[in-house]
């Protein structure tokens, strides 16, 4: 049996920066999602998750990192990676970031360019 660790994202990118590490430039940004349902009374239930996304250049990721920006409808795929860390205070903390192994810049008159959000 194979191991799998895989996550595909469609949603609109909220901070987005590009830094460099170790020479090699790297995009940080987070991405907006949105799930739906509809509870006993027929009332919808929208859910919204923010991930965080690192893109590093010279992956198959993007070829131009700079053209993710803010607004921005994308489509990410890759892994999750668990990251821990302690605050000030002392305290043991965990987060999930995801690392990007492909990123595809969606356009305006895409079907996607109005968030739909999934049903159950």
């Amino acid at each position: 049996m194979e191991f799998l660790n895989k996550i595909e994202l469609k949603g609109v990118v909220g901070r987005a920066e590009v830094n460099s590490f170790n020479n090699s430039q790297v995009c940080n940004f987070s991405v907006v999602t949105e799930y739906s349902t509809i509870d006993k009374e027929r009332n919808a239930i929208i859910e919204t998750s923010w991930f965080n996304v690192s893109a590093w250049a010279g992956r198959d990721t993007i070829a131009d990192l700079y053209t993710i920006q803010k607004g921005a409808w994308v489509r990410v795929v890759g892994r999750l990676r668990v990251r821990k860390y302690t605050t000030q205070t002392g305290e043991e903390r965990s987060a999930m970031d995801v690392i990007a192994g492909r990123v595809e810049l969606l356009k305006k008159d895409d079907e996607a360019s109005t968030m739909q959000p999934q049903r159950d």
